[in-house]
């Protein structure tokens, strides 16, 4: 383990008459046994205060060097060392913004906190901040949003360990392409116009103070660099998390958040695209849909010998609504008991008295207002039902497109980690009984968590990480489907439980017609 922050034991000669060495040339002086050739830089912003600091200690203490791809960096001296030296690991969310407090010494997890994205106020999908970004100072209103965000979650990390926020001295950010430039204030005008190109890729690491972020004022911010506008550092973080580019066989990684972000590939080859399959799998397009949290219907299942649907709610709460897992245990509980039919339309006689009329049209009730929070029911519209289907036929289209794109067959694929709160809670069974994942035996699926947190956590503590996160982004084949022909053509196909070609699907019973 090699951490992005390192405290270097210094006990340095004093100046003298006979030597006039200048503080910081002693300083450097003392490092060298610890750094080797390796050049050591002080930025300039950095130079005064820590020829201070280490005068202040009486040329003795601890130096705090940034180890960086480019060379050790100094940025501090202490008199002693800290109790904790600790470092933010951030997934910058579209919705949602996740940090853990990590201890630089010994890996450790010290605490946990997350919070909505504020950015929400000004859009709830990218396109839209987008469009508020190049708007007036839009950008600027951005970027205060989630840089208070970041602040708040900071305070309350430091808060839950007893340090202060300047006891943090490293941040690493993965986040989505378009997250990274509203943190960062870069322009994001291109990322939605073709040929979508990103203002940066790969930014160079910064200090805290230069994006007014709230820990010591010198702390390294590391961003997760990305690959294009719809590939970006969390995914990055992704393939760091699940060893996908040192796996000697051929593996998968499915990370759905707002977009659907697959890679394919081992040690030797990686080839990726997005698509936007994400938003009515994490609940965000039901308008019973919710973010996998407490009273989240999760799991549904139905009983044909008591003619009763089984329902699971995370914590045991009341039932609130139903997130990404629940709907895909529901639509695929509803298909194997016949209320919907192979397309995803609802069949009245079926579904008799649960079956309920809204504002919305014919909706499915999942738990009755009795038995559920506020004494409102959980349901499934039809609409919900026809978004849920193109989410499905865009999730299976996107594996089917980059599989046949480099000669890949579904079975020659060894493991498909599936990561984020999508991972978690979804049952593959479930999602293969509506075609969305591939038939493939049960074993092959890996749920991987918070990919993109892991993936920050291991660049605040491992050298190798940080290497690897540079060479991927030379190594990665992206594969652009907003003009991909046969994307269309196949997502046309998919739009049917499981499929048009229900051989695909030989463990997946297969009813035809309709009511």
């Amino acid at each position: 383990m090699k951490p992005l922050v390192q405290l270097l034991p210094v006990a340095a000669t004093p100046p003298s008459l006979k030597d006039n060495t200048g503080d910081i040339d002693r300083l450097r002086k003392a490092l060298r046994p610890h750094l080797g050739d390796r050049p050591l830089s002080v930025p300039f912003g950095r130079l005064a205060s820590v020829a201070a600091a280490f005068r202040r200690a009486g040329f003795a203490g601890v130096a705090v060097v940034n180890d960086l791809v480019t060379g050790p960096e100094l940025v501090d001296f202490l008199a002693a060392p800290p109790r904790v030296l600790a470092g933010i690991a951030l997934d910058l969310g579209t919705t949602h913004l996740e940090a853990t407090l990590v201890d630089l010494a010994d890996g450790e997890i010290l605490a946990r906190a997350d919070r909505p994205n504020g950015q929400i106020a000004f859009g709830a999908d990218i396109l839209s901040r987008i469009h508020f970004a190049v708007r007036d100072d839009g950008l600027a209103r951005l970027k205060a949003a989630v840089t208070e965000d970041i602040n708040t979650l900071a305070e309350e990390l430091a808060g839950s360990v007893g340090i202060e926020l300047a006891d943090i001295r490293a941040m690493a950010v993965s986040g989505n392409t378009t997250m990274v430039h509203f943190f960062l204030g870069l322009d994001p005008y291109h990322l939605c116009r073709e040929p979508y190109i990103p203002l940066a890729n790969a930014p160079d690491p910064c200090r805290a103070a230069e994006l007014a972020l709230a820990i010591h004022p010198a702390a390294v911010v590391w961003v997760l660099p990305s690959v294009g506008s719809y590939f970006g550092g969390d995914l990055i973080s992704g393939i760091l998390a699940s060893g996908l580019d040192t796996a000697e066989e051929t593996c998968m990684l499915i990370d759905v958040g707002t977009n659907a972000e697959v890679v394919l590939g081992n040690r030797d080859w990686l080839v990726a695209c997005a698509g936007a399959a994400g938003p009515a799998l994490e609940g965000g397009v039901a308008r019973m849909g919710m973010r996998a949290g407490p009273g989240a219907v999760d799991q549904v299942r139905f009983d044909p010998t008591t003619d009763t649907f089984i329902w699971r709610t995370i914590g045991n709460e009341p039932a609130r609504g139903i997130c990404g897992s629940g709907i895909i245990d529901l639509v695929a509980a509803l298909y194997l008991g016949r209320f919907i039919d192979l397309r995803g339309r609802l069949r009245p006689r079926a579904a008799g008295s649960r079956l309920i009329d809204t504002p919305e049209g014919p909706a499915f009730v999942v738990v009755p207002a009795a038995e559920a929070a506020a004494g409102e029911p959980v349901t499934l519209s039809q609409v919900d039902l026809d978004a849920l289907m193109r989410s499905k036929a865009a999730m299976y289209s996107i594996l089917t497109t980059l599989t046949n794109q480099v000669g890949v067959a579904f079975a020659d694929i060894h493991r498909i980690f599936v990561a984020g709160a999508f991972g978690r809670h979804i049952d593959p069974r479930q999602a293969i009984t509506l075609g969305m994942l591939p038939d493939l035996p049960l074993a092959t699926y890996v749920p991987v968590g918070n990919s993109s947190l892991t993936g920050a956590r291991r660049i605040l503590l491992e050298a190798s990480a940080r290497e690897r996160c540079r060479e991927l982004v030379r190594k990665i084949t992206y594969i652009e489907l907003n003009v991909n022909q046969e994307f269309m053509i196949r997502f046309s196909g998919a739009k049917f439980i499981p499929h048009t070609d229900h051989t695909l699907f030989p463990s997946v019973p297969f009813f035809g017609g309709g009511d």
